[in-house]
């Protein structure tokens, strides 16, 4: 008996695995049969034979025989696994042709399947399923089995009014409607009226929503926000077909209104659809006709001749939208005063970047409200603001909305009705915080008061009168100490010194002197209650006034008086330590030195090159300063090992030491006479901080060493090249140490020692020539360290400076062919290793440049040396084997017709670096499908560049429309 059975399961096998005749479905049902109700040994045989053909690479190609044929839901469920096991394990590596099979299961689910279920099952739990697994296909089937079925009509009769079934129905239903095709009008236009008709019997156009949804089940909210979905989703796609048609204007009408009634839900994410929608809406309106009047048709109640037809129809639905626009603004970005959930108002410390997104979307749909209808929106707001001042409507949450609108509209209106409207609005809100008693509603109507001046730079430049009042109000609010105001006033004046810095250093109408020179008188009364990060700011601010001044004897003067508080400070503990140096190891004494510093830095970077005159006066004490403060650190750690590093003593005097490199590295970055830089700043500089940096403990070493470095070698390009071997010997090899153990410790140093690599790559290559040969091997083997590198901003600098490095060596005739010969080939293979490293993927462009320069250099003869002296071929054709063997040894799989294919366009295609690419591209490709990876990643940088391509066509939209971008985004030139 079981060698009788034994040759039944041979025969079996052997017909089921025969790939050439036509699959026997009886048999293969049998041997199914046979598993699940056999025993013993006969089962044993059933599960050897499936298992086998399972494991057959062609299995898969008989699922849909299987599954149309087969009367054995057993059968078909192992069908099913075998095609799961494909897509799990071998999909990416089909042929494209054979994983379109897809498309016939995707057809056959909804053909027979959903259909049969959907009208004639009464199983509740079948149907519920059946409907989601419906919206999970409608993105795979067939326009026809959606649009020339009953599908649409089955959906919106049977089970939209139906409580169990209506959310994922109308999932089903939005999902249809984001279809984009033109050749089902008519089907669009029966979804949309059925759909509306049933909305109206479920939900009654007088439904109050916003209190449906608050006293709704999970349920019947879900409900409110698929509507959303649903009608957002229509309207966008499909709202001008249904416009077209004029028996459905009122239909259009009736959705608009509860697209309305969904707004005013207290929900943010139900929020933000309706949002989108609006937003669409009232761009493309004014997109249509941007130059249409935006007189008011609305409040002069006549057909107007130049309102376009389409913004006619929607005036109505527009002004409700405004004024919901207006009530429920989200908080902007600036404004650093806000109410908790306890109804307290404190200073806000984390940025909240989902509030900030909604405001930047909201602010852009009110812009183009107001376009299409700047007195409406000038109405509501006026409305609203006088609502506030007799208390009719007084709440912080109402006068927060209505400020951060009327902020957001900059730009928007005329500059005559701007001006007419924010003349009564601060004069309002002035007289508001008169009016109002306690510190909370005081911090609150200022921080709207100094959101709106923030907003209006140009209304301040064209009123000077309303500028000073404005500033002094500013000042006043300088001393008011409720959390966030300061900060506030700090964050306001700094905007309007940027772009109103002109006007504070010229005499203006009715006065007697410039207004710096009352703002420097008064310095001190005016920052006595800020803390020192507050005065930074400030500093920054006037110095950005003294910045716009030409007149150079002026300027100076300026500088000394805005200069005089810190620097008094600074020569007392100068002449403190003259007489005693332990001052310097007195807390509160680098506590000061510090913030003094700090100062100056913002103060350096608002004023510039100018900022000479202040930093020459200090220099030397400086210097000095930085020494002294290097041996109290190194002392410290000497005496008490690394961890002193982190008392906060030693932190003070590293910060002091930090902000000494920033001051010099952001005057250098602004300064304009490089020799006047090398030949008085640098010396003493790199007196002062080398030796310090290579003899400190790697702990104790600042990064700012390295980026000062930097910043010098890029300002000052040829003027340094004498100077580099003192560089390189203090910071190089002690810096590669600390980084070349792994890829994460220290990642500043790591950052700024490419940076100054590049630099000295860049502009004074002669330098690198001159330094000694093992020292020029340890540069090399850096290069190659970095574009290994994890983090992609060190690899993007490793490449930069190889490929530098590569073109300024062929300049070189002496160096050139001794470099070739040294290093060519080990570059080569580098270079090799991370091109098929799919972490580098990103830098395949980089990669595709470098490797084209490296073959050019070889098909043109530029490498006159051998590059294998034991071997007599050319070096072409040593190169040609070089690769070969390399890639044959890191991937054996490949075919050597493969290989050569790939060698041979790396010499043939090295003059187009695009083609070359796609050829690197085209071959990585093949090595990843081979291992069954995932090759989008080798698209990424494409993705990367259109993703930045839609962002700038974005910006140059945001641009061509007033008011859209905030006025601090727009550059300087645009504005003055």
């Amino acid at each position: 008996m079981p060698a009788v059975m034994t040759m039944l399961a041979d025969h079996a096998a052997q017909q089921l695995l025969d790939f050439n005749q036509k699959l026997d479905i009886n048999l293969l049902d049998n041997v199914v049969n046979c598993l699940y109700h056999g025993v013993g040994p006969q089962q044993r045989m059933a599960q050897e034979v499936l298992t086998h053909l399972k494991e057959h690479p062609d299995a898969w190609t008989r699922v849909d025989t299987i599954l149309e044929f087969s009367q054995n839901m057993n059968t078909k469920y192992y069908a099913l696994q075998i095609l799961e096991t494909v897509i799990k394990t071998r999909w990416k590596i089909l042929p494209r042709n054979q994983c379109e099979g897809k498309s016939f299961f995707c057809g056959k689910i909804p053909e027979t399947f959903i259909p049969m279920v959907l009208e004639n099952s009464q199983n509740a739990p079948l149907v519920h399923a059946t409907l989601e697994t419906l919206l999970r296909f409608l993105n795979w089937i067939p326009l026809g089995y959606i649009f020339e079925t009953k599908l649409i009509s089955t959906l919106v009769y049977k089970f939209l009014n139906v409580p169990m079934f209506r959310n994922v129905t109308l999932k089903c239903l939005t999902e249809i409607a984001g279809v984009s095709v033109s050749q089902y009008e008519e089907q669009f236009v029966t979804l949309f009226t059925l759909t509306m008709c049933q909305l109206k019997q479920m939900l009654p156009l007088n439904t109050n929503i916003r209190l449906a949804y608050a006293n709704g089940k999970d349920d019947e909210q879900n409900f409110i926000q698929n509507l959303s979905l649903f009608l957002c989703t229509f309207l966008k796609e499909h709202g001008q077909l249904i416009e077209k048609r004029l028996n459905l204007r009122e239909t259009l009408m009736e959705a608009l209104h509860y697209m309305l009634l969904v707004s005013e839900v207290e929900e943010t994410e139900i929020f933000k659809i309706c949002l989108e929608y609006w937003n669409h809406l009232a761009a493309e309106l004014y997109r249509e006709s941007p130059f249409s009047t935006s007189t008011s048709p609305l409040l002069s109640g006549n057909q107007h001749f130049d309102v376009p037809p389409r913004r006619q129809l929607y005036l109505p639905v527009l002004s409700k939208v405004r004024l919901l626009m207006v009530s429920r603004m989200a908080k902007p970005e600036e404004v650093l005063v806000v109410e908790n959930d306890q109804g307290e108002v404190v200073r806000e410390f984390m940025k909240d970047t989902d509030s900030i997104n909604l405001y930047k979307n909201m602010r852009e749909t009110l812009v183009y409200l107001t376009h299409l209808d700047y007195a409406d929106t000038e109405r509501i707001m006026t409305e609203k603001l006088h609502n506030q001042v007799n208390g009719t409507e007084w709440s912080w949450k109402n006068l927060n909305t209505l400020c951060w609108a009327i902020g957001s509209i900059s730009g928007a209106m005329h500059e005559e009705d701007e001006k007419r409207f924010l003349v009564t609005v601060i004069k309002d809100l002035l007289g508001l915080c008169e009016q109002k008693r306690g510190k909370d509603n005081k911090a609150i109507i200022a921080s709207n008061i100094m959101y709106i001046v923030g907003q209006y730079p140009r209304f301040l430049r064209a009123h000077w009168k309303f500028l000073k009042t404005v500033v002094n109000k500013l000042f006043e609010f300088m001393h008011e100490t409720h959390d966030g105001v300061q900060d506030m006033a700090c964050d306001t004046f700094i905007k309007i010194a940027q772009k109103c810095r002109r006007h504070f250093i010229q005499v203006q109408v009715g006065e007697v002197m410039p207004f710096i020179d009352e703002i420097l008188n008064n310095i001190n009364t005016i920052i006595c209650d800020l803390q020192p990060q507050q005065v930074h700011t400030f500093y920054e601010a006037v110095g950005y006034m003294i910045g716009a001044q030409t007149d150079q004897a002026v300027q100076e003067h300026l500088i000394e008086k805005y200069m005089l508080l810190p620097n008094q400070v600074w020569d007392s503990i100068i002449q403190q330590a003259t007489k005693n140096v332990d001052i310097l190891k007195d807390p509160e004494t680098v506590k000061q030195l510090g913030s003094i510093l700090k100062t100056n830095v913002r103060a350096c970077k608002a004023v510039g090159h100018p900022f000479v005159i202040q930093l020459g006066r200090i220099y030397l004490d400086m210097l000095n300063v930085y020494k002294c403060l290097s041996e109290n650190i190194s002392a410290a750690i000497q005496t008490n090992g690394e961890m002193v590093t982190k008392q906060p003593l030693i932190r003070s005097m590293r910060t002091v030491k930090r902000e000494t490199l920033k001051l010099i590295s952001g005057w250098v970055s602004r300064s304009n006479d490089p020799q006047m830089v090398g030949e008085n700043f640098v010396p003493p500089l790199l007196d002062a901080v080398l030796i310090d940096y290579q003899r400190n403990v790697p702990a104790a070493r600042e990064p700012e060493v390295l980026s000062t470095m930097a910043t010098i070698v890029n300002k000052l390009g040829g003027h340094i090249t004498s100077e580099i071997p003192q560089i390189f010997d203090a910071v190089f090899e002690c810096t590669l140490n600390m980084i070349n153990k792994n890829f994460e410790e220290y990642p500043e140093h790591r950052t700024h020692f490419f940076y100054l690599l590049q630099a000295v790559n860049s502009h004074c290559f002669p330098a690198f020539l001159a330094i000694p040969p093992a020292q020029f091997k340890l540069v090399l083997d850096s290069i190659i360290w970095a574009f290994k590198h994890t983090m992609r901003n060190v690899a993007d600098t490793g490449l930069q400076i190889l490929y530098t490095l590569l073109q300024n060596v062929a300049q070189e005739e002496a160096a050139a062919q001794s470099f070739y010969q040294t290093y060519f080939c080990d570059i080569l293979q580098h270079i090799f290793s991370v091109v098929t490293d799919t972490s580098h993927t990103a830098g395949l462009t980089m990669h595709a440049s470098i490797l084209a320069y490296m073959f050019n250099l070889v098909e043109e003869g530029k490498i006159t040396a051998a590059l294998n002296p034991a071997s007599p071929t050319t070096n072409q054709v040593f190169i040609q084997e070089y690769v070969a063997n390399l890639l044959k040894t890191a991937f054996p799989h490949l075919q050597d017709a493969q290989v050569k294919v790939f060698v041979t366009g790396l010499f043939s295609l090295n003059q187009d670096i695009p083609a070359f690419k796609e050829h690197l591209r085209d071959f990585l490709v093949q090595i990843k499908e081979f291992a069954g990876e995932d090759t989008s990643d080798l698209f990424l940088e494409e993705r990367e560049a259109s993703l930045r391509q839609a962002q700038e066509e974005k910006h140059k939209i945001q641009m061509s429309v007033p008011g859209i971008l905030n006025p601090h985004e727009i550059p300087e030139e645009m504005c003055d």
